[in-house]
């Protein structure tokens, strides 16, 4: 049976069984206050969307209505922004999405940047967006597969960064049930994870070797980046469908000043460096490698 709504006009707002409604006010102020601080654009069309997941939010922190959480991030938006961006942006992803990806990586990048960092050099790769853990933890199987395949001591590490809190707890915990699993060959289960039991039986935990290859960290992708690189690839798929024009174009230059010469951009399979970045040229299904001079 659906809720019965009832309108308080005197707070712009909608009371129901459910939570409160978001008002004009309220949306405009969630609107500019995502974009300027996530680059994410949430048109009006979002507005029903963006109710839903934060009237949890209001939940979890006891707050009566939207126009308490405008007060909030007012107030303190450091202390929510990742709350916010984690309940309005849709974390969808698995272990080896976009296989294509890691065959390039596997059969060709991999390979020569080995051969090539032989003597002492360093191989970075950056997940930026890593969500709950799934693609740099995919990555680091193929790293450390290749790693052995040669023999090779390169100092080689993966840096997985992600906004959302949540996200990046499910990503240190590296446990995952059997069903998030399906993109996984046998031979890589039984080799790269460790069967759960006790608290997590049912649950599969990722191989120790797998956490000491990836570093996992918060990062805002729009704000100041503590690292310096350079990275040999950077991996940011499904992230920059949120952004408008000239927020991708101030990513894509940001990363080009990161990459090595030569470095590689991966992006989601919806997602285009067309007319954006004259730092890179497409080489592959949504791969894009920085123009040497």
């Amino acid at each position: 049976m659906a809720a019965r709504i009832m309108i308080d006009d005197s707070r712009g707002a909608v009371a129901s069984a459910g939570g409160w409604s978001l008002g004009d006010t309220e949306f405009k102020f969630l609107s500019d206050f995502v974009y300027k601080q996530c680059g994410i654009v949430l048109g009006e069309h979002k507005r029903q969307l963006v109710q839903g997941r934060l009237l949890r939010r209001l939940r979890a922190l006891g707050l009566d209505g939207f126009d308490a959480y405008v007060d909030l991030l007012r107030t303190n938006p450091d202390s929510e922004l990742g709350e916010l961006a984690s309940a309005i942006s849709t974390n969808v992803t698995a272990f080896f999405r976009e296989m294509h990806h890691y065959d390039l990586l596997i059969d060709e990048l991999l390979p020569r940047w080995l051969e090539a960092k032989r003597n002492g050099g360093r191989l970075r790769i950056w997940s930026a967006g890593c969500s709950t853990g799934e693609e740099p933890y995919a990555l680091a199987m193929v790293l450390a597969e290749a790693l052995e395949r040669t023999g090779s001591k390169v100092d080689a590490r993966i840096l997985a960064t992600d906004l959302s809190p949540q996200a990046l707890e499910a990503a240190r915990a590296g446990t995952y049930s059997l069903e998030r699993m399906s993109g996984i060959s046998e031979a890589r289960r039984n080799r790269w994870f460790l069967r759960g039991e006790g608290s997590y039986e049912g649950l599969a935990c990722v191989h120790p070797r797998l956490r000491e290859l990836v570093t996992i960290q918060p990062l805002n992708l729009l704000h100041e980046w503590p690292m310096r690189g350079p990275f040999d690839a950077i991996f940011c798929r499904n992230v920059v469908i949120y952004f408008d024009k000239p927020t991708k174009q101030r990513l894509f230059d940001r990363y080009a000043g990161l990459l090595e010469q030569g470095g590689y951009l991966f992006l989601g399979h919806s997602e285009s460096m067309y007319g954006l970045s004259d730092s890179f040229e497409l080489v592959g299904r949504t791969v894009y490698r920085k123009c040497v001079p």
